[in-house]
């Protein structure tokens, strides 16, 4: 099924169920109106990150399923596959075979290896100190080959996330070869991970290199154009850039709203968020909770500096078990740019506040992503991540196909279900229409999407939480939570 402009379903193969077996039956028996395209995060047998660590790209990870499995999601609902575009796991055939071989192995122009990429071998202080980095220090890995001499090799994240030379022939084939795969097995739309990590030019900051990187955007392209398969280039940093990619007729992600909407909810504000919705791309994937933690980097600029830094300190005193020390290096988690929290238990676990926060993440322009805790309006699992000590971790509980069944009798759940499902079948909402959006009087905000004859509002206090939502003057939801 190619995307359509339905809400799309965030979920691990194992996270709604056990299985992609299981995940199709939840959807099935519960959400088939609310859903209508599925992002299943990485499936392919990896070594770490929960996936984002890929072995190879032609199997399922037998654990999950197989690709007969992922037929079946795609003929009810359009599929987005991930495929981690800068890097690719150290244990894989291909890190191997070099590792043993070294000069003799196929794949010896495959990784980046720092005694070619560097004039003299090795970086200057001042160019490590250019590198937009996730590590304190260069990013490499020390590795020794079956000869016994070792080599610095170019490694952005984990240590099992070895990065691709993505300029070398070899994995122009390998992205081509892989790309095509995905295609033919039922994606509608391919995710390119940590896609401004994967170009690296000396003397610069090896992240978004321009113009470099819109070569390898096209070249994608090129490569997806014969199967009007969709890319989604996947990027946490200043909204300048989204909007640079949006400009080149690419869909991007709305990673600024969740901050923008948790501003507005705390303090019943909406000028900032006004800003954002009248000038937001139509042609993106919107979100307020994913696989990863809350984004503040992508805010910036949107916000005012203080405004961003009240808001990520409220996060922690309005938010409920939302505590600093879980994204330390005391859980893992270095990013600085990023809250570990649901977006729920962000939000106090306050069901009505939490209602609002969709109901606008719906009417903004785009197609509403919705992350499978997001979608059961879950709360912070501090027991996941204690065991783990994985601060991103407190959102990704795995939920069994009983506890799924127990959260369909909660409020909040069924009431979810109802937005996404208004908002799948409301023709006003085309991507194509117009929205407009007003401050009529302190503390409220009113959103108004229209297509052709057609036009349906949101009207909400960002105080108090309370909303309706309007069309041809008739009250068609009106959030009934408020007093639960």
């Amino acid at each position: 099924m190619k995307l359509n402009n339905k809400i799309m379903l965030i979920t691990y193969a194992d996270s709604l169920g056990n299985d992609l077996n299981e995940l199709k039956s939840v959807i099935d028996k519960y959400y088939a109106k609310a859903v209508g395209g599925i992002h299943i995060l990485p499936f392919f047998p990896s070594s770490a990150d929960r996936g984002f660590a890929p072995m190879q790209y032609d199997q399922v990870d037998a654990r999950f399923g197989s690709f007969e499995d992922i037929k079946e999601l795609s003929k009810n609902y359009y599929l987005m596959f991930d495929f981690m575009v800068n890097h690719i796991s150290r244990s894989s055939t291909y890190f191997n075979d070099f590792k043993e071989k070294k000069e003799e192995s196929e794949y010896k122009d495959f990784f980046i290896r720092y005694k070619d990429f560097w004039k003299n071998g090795e970086p200057t202080q001042e160019q490590v100190d250019k590198i937009y980095k996730r590590k304190p220090r260069a990013p490499y890995i020390e590795v020794e080959f079956g000869d016994g001499t070792k080599e610095k090799i170019w490694c952005t994240f984990d240590a099992e996330q070895v990065d691709l030379n993505v300029q070398s022939p070899v994995v122009k084939e390998f992205i081509k070869n892989t790309l095509i795969n995905m295609c033919k097995k039922g994606a509608s739309i391919i995710r390119l991970d940590a896609f401004a990590y994967a170009v690296k030019k000396a003397d610069t900051s090896c992240f978004f290199v321009e113009p470099d990187i819109w070569n390898l955007l096209h070249e994608i392209e090129d490569i997806l154009e014969e199967y009007q398969v969709i890319i989604l280039p996947e990027i946490h940093e200043h909204y300048s850039i989204q909007m640079k990619i949006a400009k080149q007729g690419f869909w991007i992600y709305d990673f600024a709203l969740p901050v923008l909407v948790l501003n507005a909810l705390y303090n019943g504000e909406g000028k900032y968020l006004k800003h954002w919705l009248e000038m937001s791309p139509k042609k993106q994937f919107t979100t307020l909770d994913t696989h990863d933690g809350i984004g503040i980097v992508d805010v910036k600029d949107l916000l005012p500096d203080e405004e961003v830094e009240k808001t990520k300190e409220q996060m922690f005193v309005k938010g409920a078990n939302v505590k600093k020390i879980y994204n330390t290096e005391a859980y893992n988690n270095l990013d600085i740019y990023q809250v570990n929290t649901t977006y729920y238990s962000a939000l106090g676990n306050n069901d009505a506040a939490y209602l609002l926060a969709r109901a606008i993440q719906f009417f903004a322009p785009g197609i509403p992503q919705v992350y499978y805790v997001g979608m059961m309006a879950g709360e912070n699992d501090i027991e996941l991540m204690e065991k783990t000590k994985n601060g991103r971790d407190i959102n990704r509980h795995y939920f069994s196909m009983e506890e799924i069944e127990e959260q369909q009798k909660r409020k909040v759940v069924k009431e979810l279900k109802r937005l996404m499902e208004l908002r799948n079948t409301e023709s006003a909402f085309a991507l194509e229409g117009e929205i407009e959006v007003k401050i009529p009087r302190e503390h409220s905000l009113e959103i108004t999407r229209s297509y052709g004859n057609e036009s349906i509002a949101l009207k909400a206090d960002l105080q108090t939480f309370d909303f309706c939502i309007v069309k041809e003057e008739n009250v068609i939801y009106q959030n009934n939570l408020l007093g639960d």
